[in-house]
């Protein structure tokens, strides 16, 4: 966040009482018993689902809009500072957490449960299980019954391999961009953080092509298997997370653009190109786990 000075800085701000976490616990419980009653085949659940994500992301705006107005009054000192960054330390370390579950199933599979349903202890229950990875056709990995159908595996070449390209582009014009606001150049580095999320767009737009060519072309599916539901687990959360990360970057530039921010307090910046850096080196893992081993 800035620190425009406008008076002294308090030591510590300490909000006033605030609806803004009722308000969207409020949408969030629509949003959830929309989802619960869709899937389910009640018909008023996907309504409902609408209706509370409009809600909730209204009040989202307006808490949002909130803070900015606090950090732009000069109401966030040090100490704020330092939360803020110990909170976005520990979000992050969260999804740390959050990916490497998804790798440590990825790698249990691969290492301990295929192997293990294709030893001799299994074998007269399964007599024409091949324990190999990855799978490519129904019999192999995927189902001694036979009820998956065939697909094809994906290989890094060459959409994986372009997206590999754009995202280290991407952490390349944050990069210059963070420069540039600390040597107080306004204009270069909005035209980088434009860049940057231009570059975030472009990599969902490839990854969208992509799995409609797995979907269609190759019969790569969620159900494909374990091969399957973890391909897609690791790339489609990962992809969720490269659009929230643009919608951040977005967000960031937009207020640059509003003349927020100063060359020595931007934390709301550098909150957002931690969290971009971190996607970046989670689709590193992704790209050699996934698609080259």
């Amino acid at each position: 966040m800035s620190s425009a000075s406008h008076g002294a800085t308090p030591y510590y701000f300490v909000p006033a009482p605030s609806r803004h976490p009722f308000m969207a616990a409020v949408g969030l419980f629509f949003v959830i018993m929309g989802a619960g009653q869709w899937v389910n085949g009640v018909g008023w659940g996907a309504y409902s689902l609408a209706f509370g994500l409009v809600f909730w992301l209204v009040v989202l705006y307006q808490w949002f809009s909130q803070a900015v107005g606090e950090s732009e009054g000069g109401l966030y000192g040090h100490k704020i500072d330092m939360s803020f960054r110990w909170s976005m330390s520990w979000f992050i370390f969260s999804e740390v957490m959050f990916f490497g579950a998804f790798f440590t199933a990825l790698w249990w599979a691969r290492a301990h449960s295929v192997p293990a349903l294709g030893s001799l202890e299994n074998a007269l229950l399964w007599p024409d299980f091949k324990a190999v990875w990855p799978s490519m056709a129904a019999g192999v990995t995927a189902s001694p019954a036979g009820i998956i159908e065939p697909f094809t595996t994906v290989g890094p070449f060459w959409l994986p391999t372009i997206n590999t390209a754009l995202l280290l582009t991407s952490g390349v014009t944050l990069t210059i961009a963070h420069h540039a606001l600390r040597e107080g150049h306004r204009v270069r580095t909005v035209n980088f953080m434009w860049a940057t999320v231009l570059l975030g767009v472009i990599f969902l737009g490839v990854q969208g092509y992509e799995y409609a060519h797995l979907y269609n072309d190759l019969n790569l599916k969620l159900n494909s298997g374990v091969y399957g539901s973890t391909f897609y687990m690791l790339t489609g959360f990962h992809g969720f997370h490269v659009f929230v990360g643009m919608l951040m970057l977005l967000f960031v530039t937009l207020r640059l653009r509003k003349g927020h921010f100063t060359a020595e307090r931007h934390f709301g910046f550098e909150g957002a190109a931690w969290y971009w850096h971190f996607v970046d080196v989670v689709w590193l893992g992704l790209y050699i786990l996934v698609y080259w081993l």
